[in-house]
């Protein structure tokens, strides 16, 4: 029996277009023409088709399939061992997603409540980026430390949100001096100003022991987004989020009072 484009379009579910453009490629041609020339699909053809709809389902490019065609029993096993490893990484990576989506609704619920211009009037040059706010809710999710830091940032009023950021301008003016004079990293004004840090942190967000701290500081200096946190962009020095770190290590070791496992994790 043989069927007309319109026919095979129709209860295939796909367009005549379509049909056009898999003859084109020669995955398939119909079987026969009528007499009037037009193209008609036997029950060969139909089942030719089915197996290219089957393997675009499965995201198989047109060419891979026609590879698959030259010779179905030497190359389709083979073709679909490795597209069920691309569909298993796809699905990590989607999964990986939703998670990300999900912990953006919760910064975005328990966030900063100010405006856009509140933000700006509060913050300044200060940016949250959001894709590291996700990443880092995501890598702490369990910890009481990042819980207890998003609940009280929530709760900040702007009075609250004015004082911190005024602490954090000039405790960044006392770091850029430090730095711009040729301070060592592990010398007594640059871990003073490490120390100052861990306590703003503690006295803002949540206790932050000397191990947490080395922590935050790792980030700094591996993330130009965390550091951008604390020291704009256009503030910042080439070496500067290294000299940071190296700064709170040095303080960490300084301050070191036995514990080393007790430190909080994030």
């Amino acid at each position: 029996m043989s069927y007309s484009v319109g026919q095979v379009s129709a209860f295939a579910g796909v367009t005549v277009r379509t049909l056009h453009h898999y003859d084109k490629a020669g995955l398939l041609s119909p079987s026969g023409r009528s007499q009037a020339g037009y193209r008609l699909y036997g029950d060969a053809d139909l089942v030719r088709l089915q197996q290219i709809l089957f393997y675009r389902e499965l995201g198989f490019p047109l060419d891979e399939i026609g590879e698959i065609f030259k010779d179905p029993q030497a190359n389709a096993l083979e073709h679909l061992r490795a597209r069920q490893e691309q569909l298993g990484a796809e699905i990590a990576r989607l999964q990986r997603l939703s998670e990300v989506a999900q912990r953006a609704i919760e910064v975005q619920r328990t966030g900063v409540a100010l405006s856009p211009r509140e933000r700006f009037e509060v913050f300044g040059e200060i940016t949250f980026d959001l894709s590291y706010a996700t990443e880092a809710a995501l890598k702490w999710a369990h910890s009481p430390g990042q819980r207890e830091a998003m609940a009280r940032a929530a709760a900040h009023t702007k009075e609250d949100w004015r004082q911190l950021m005024g602490e954090a301008t000039a405790w960044r003016a006392e770091l850029l001096a430090a730095f711009d004079e040729g301070e060592a990293s592990d010398g007594e004004r640059a871990m003073d100003l490490a120390e100052e840090h861990r306590l703003h942190v503690s006295r803002w967000f949540t206790s932050c022991p000397p191990g947490m701290h080395r922590r935050i500081a790792d980030d700094f200096a591996a993330d130009p987004r965390a550091f951008a946190l604390v020291v704009p962009v256009p503030q910042q020095r080439p070496g500067l989020a290294a000299y940071l770190c190296k700064a709170v290590h040095a303080n960490a070791a300084r301050r070191a009072d036995g514990r080393t496992g007790a430190d909080e994790d994030r």
